[in-house]
C-alpha cells in the first residue's frame, strides 16, 4: 500500500496501491486509447502541457513522442518515477498545486472530474484554470453517458488483457461505488472508486465557477472537452 487509503476506495492487487485504490504497476502496464490524437488534433503542435494526474504516463509518452513538452503532476511519488521523458514531474495533491509557471494546455483526464465530493472538483477545476495560459485551453475528459448504467460491461484489449466495469452501486448523494476488474495473463487487479454523475449542465455549471467556459465538444460522445479561461 501507499499511504491511507481514502474511504470509500480500495484496491487489490500486485505492487503498490495509492490511496484512490490505483495499482502503479497496473496502470504501468495499460495500454494507452485514442487519447494522444484527440489531444494532439486539440492543441497547437509543440504546446506546453501541464498533465493533471500522470498516473504512470500512459498518456505522458506518447505526448512527449509527438514532441509536446510535458510537466506531470500526480500526488503518487511511486507513479512518478514510471514517468520518462517528462520536462518536470511534481508530486501533489492536484487541488493544492501552485506552480511558478502558466501553459498553453491543462489537461485533466482520467475522469479526475467526477470525483464525489464537490470541494474536491472545485478544486481541480480552479487549479486548472490557475495554471492556463489566458489564450491557452483545459482538456477535461468526462465519463460517457452510460458509464454507469451499462454494467457490467468488459472490453478485451489488443494487448491482452480484460477490463472488466463490474458493478455502479449507489451510495447516496448522487455517487456510486464503482467495481473495475483488471484481467492479464499473469496477473488480476481491481479497483473500487466513488464517482459523481454529472449532466452536461452540471459539468458546465462547475466550469463557469471556476472561471472556464466550454469552447468546443472534442468528441462525439462528449468524453473530451476543451474548455477555455472566461473573459
Amino acid at each position: 500500500m501507499s499511504g491511507q487509503m481514502r474511504e470509500g476506495h480500495e484496491g487489490t492487487g500486485p505492487g503498490a496501491i495509492t490511496p484512490d485504490g490505483c495499482a502503479v504497476d497496473l496502470y504501468e502496464r495499460l495500454s494507452v486509447g485514442n487519447e494522444p490524437e484527440v489531444i494532439e488534433a486539440a492543441v497547437p503542435a509543440g504546446a506546453t502541457i501541464l498533465e493533471l494526474g500522470s498516473g504512470a504516463g500512459r498518456v505522458t509518452h506518447p505526448l512527449v513522442q509527438r514532441g509536446f513538452s510535458v510537466t506531470a503532476v500526480d500526488e503518487s511519488g511511486e507513479m512518478l518515477r514510471r514517468v520518462k521523458g517528462a520536462v518536470r514531474k511534481v508530486e501533489s495533491p492536484i487541488e493544492s498545486l501552485e506552480l511558478d509557471e502558466r501553459f498553453d494546455v491543462v489537461m485533466l483526464g482520467s475522469f479526475l472530474v467526477h470525483t464525489a465530493e464537490h470541494e474536491v472538483r472545485d478544486g481541480l477545476l480552479r487549479t486548472c484554470r490557475r495554471h492556463v495560459k489566458d489564450d491557452g485551453c483545459v482538456l477535461i475528459q468526462r465519463e460517457g453517458a452510460d458509464y454507469h448504467t451499462n454494467v457490467p460491461r468488459e472490453r478485451i484489449d489488443p494487448a491482452g488483457y480484460t477490463v472488466r466495469i463490474v458493478s455502479a452501486v449507489p451510495v447516496g448523494d448522487g455517487v456510486n461505488s464503482v467495481h473495475a476488474e483488471y484481467i492479464f495473463p499473469d496477473a488480476r487487479w481491481t479497483q473500487t472508486f466513488l464517482a459523481r454523475e454529472l449532466t452536461k449542465e452540471a459539468f458546465e455549471a462547475y466550469l463557469d465557477r471556476a472561471g472556464l467556459v466550454v469552447d468546443t465538444y472534442l468528441t462525439d460522445d462528449g468524453t473530451w472537452v476543451r474548455a477555455r479561461p472566461k473573459v
